[in-house]
């Protein structure tokens, strides 16, 4: 299926393969994501983070199996916004735009943030302005170049993030069963009956979650992807899934066993307190320089391409200002959307530079609230509207998948819960001033012609 046929015109290059869609995942997921969280995962699944990463990924596997078949349907650029859109109305398409738009346009400034408070640990005497700054920049000027040389760099960060966890999996292991923590890979990782409790077990799920927001991102590049984007959309976001699920499983796993028995200075620290128990002081400031260039300059470029993209697709459609539908002649990028996610990223980190865990609870927020309403569009879609008759895929994958998300989003804190509230209704009344001025009539869909 063309993209002319959902009535737009092919603007974006085309140059992304299968294995580039996974590469840009696992970027955007970070390989090494839990250094950075594993504290905050641990204080509330106490010696099972692992079993929080587990939980988290069954849910995501859903949510990923619900991508994929959208994306079959719905081949273009938008993601959830362009799903919604189609598979249930137009006013509720836009309602999953503007809560995806909390998670996409808070992720490269929350990682900003985070990065330069790594750095800053280390590096005092250079203020986490300065370190901002650099990454807003360098992430900037390579989205700019196009996607393709994105897909190029993103190899390079790939490798580098690869080969850092396999330093630490190899010292840890060793120190392991040299004796330290349990001595050896057990079983209480994934089940401790004395710490048990599902209340807090979900919280720490909640907190883990985050490292797996970055595979629905790959969604967004659906117009840049050669062959059929649709198929290599959804089966690059599950083996993107499934992939760095495995990942963090087996980093937590051997880290929380060597850990046994281990008070932590901060949450902060904590992988990193682990990471020198292992092998000294030098894999500490390894994994922490790591995390920060991680963060800071792989994934801040790979949030900026996707959330230019959704600013492109929600422009494109009246939705937003057509300026940010303008297309750059030579590099083929959505570049005015790609400016104005740098201006709006160095304004909320000047707002929130202080303020991180309300950062990451509107980013989960933006991002579980968006998933279910993907859920629901499947069902709607495929099981209600095309009659399609397949049970498992169209109607009991997505109800699950739903049903997980809420779970988590309902033991998520409340402060996330009243601030995505009042973001739902900031986009409600700009919806009705939409209407209002007769703005984004609904689009050409070959599915229903």
């Amino acid at each position: 299926m063309e993209i002319e046929e959902f009535g737009y015109k092919q603007e974006l290059k085309r140059g992304l393969t299968l294995r580039d869609l996974v590469v840009y995942g696992m970027i955007f997921m970070i390989p090494i994501a839990p250094f950075g969280v594993y504290g905050y995962v641990n204080q509330e699944a106490p010696g099972m983070v692992p079993l929080a990463y587990i939980i988290g990924m069954v849910a995501m596997v859903f949510t990923a199996l619900s991508y994929g078949a959208m994306a079959r349907a719905f081949p273009i650029a938008g993601s959830v916004y362009s799903y919604a859109q189609r598979g249930l109305t137009p006013h509720v398409g836009f309602l999953a735009g503007w809560l995806m738009l909390l998670d996409y346009l808070l992720i490269p400034p929350l990682l900003y943030v985070y990065a330069a408070m790594a750095l800053n640990h280390l590096y005092p005497e250079v203020p986490k302005v300065g370190f901002i700054l650099a990454f807003l920049v360098s992430a900037t000027f390579v989205n700019l170049r196009g996607i393709t040389f994105t897909a190029r760099m993103n190899i390079l960060f790939l490798l580098a993030q690869l080969v850092v966890l396999g330093i630490f999996l190899f010292y840890a292991w060793n120190a392991l069963h040299g004796g330290t923590g349990h001595g050896q890979l057990t079983l209480a990782p994934l089940y401790s009956p004395e710490n048990f409790h599902f209340g807090m077990l979900m919280q720490g799920v909640s907190i883990a979650v985050l490292s797996f927001l970055g595979f629905d991102a790959i969604s967004t590049l659906a117009e840049e992807v050669k062959g059929d984007p649709g198929r290599s959309v959804g089966r690059a976001a599950l083996i993107t899934l499934v992939v760095m699920g495995a990942i963090f499983v087996v980093q937590t796993w051997i880290a929380t066993d060597l850990a046994a028995g281990m008070g932590f200075k901060s949450a902060d620290t904590a992988f990193y307190e682990i990471a020198e128990l292992a092998a000294g002081s030098w894999l500490a400031t390894v994994t922490g320089v790591a995390t920060a260039l991680a963060w800071g300059v792989a994934v801040a470029i790979t949030s900026q391409a996707a959330v230019s993209r959704l600013l492109f697709g929600m422009a494109r459609d009246g939705k937003l200002p057509k300026v940010l539908a303008k297309v750059h002649p030579k590099h083929n990028t959505p570049h005015i959307s790609i400016y104005l996610v740098a201006l709006l990223s160095l304004l909320i980190c000047y707002l929130f530079i202080n303020s991180v865990d309300t950062l990451t609870s509107l980013v989960n927020f933006g991002a579980l609230s968006g998933f279910m309403l993907l859920h629901i569009t499947v069902i709607n879609f495929y099981w209600r509207r095309q009659k399609s008759g397949q049970v498992v895929r169209h109607l009991i994958c997505p109800s699950i998948g739903f049903v997980i998300v809420c779970a988590i989003m309902y033991n998520m804190g409340v402060d996330a819960q009243k601030l995505g509230a009042i973001w739902v209704v900031a986009g409600l009344i700009y919806l009705f001033l939409l209407n209002r001025l007769g703005s984004g009539a609904a689009l050409p869909d070959p599915l229903k012609q």
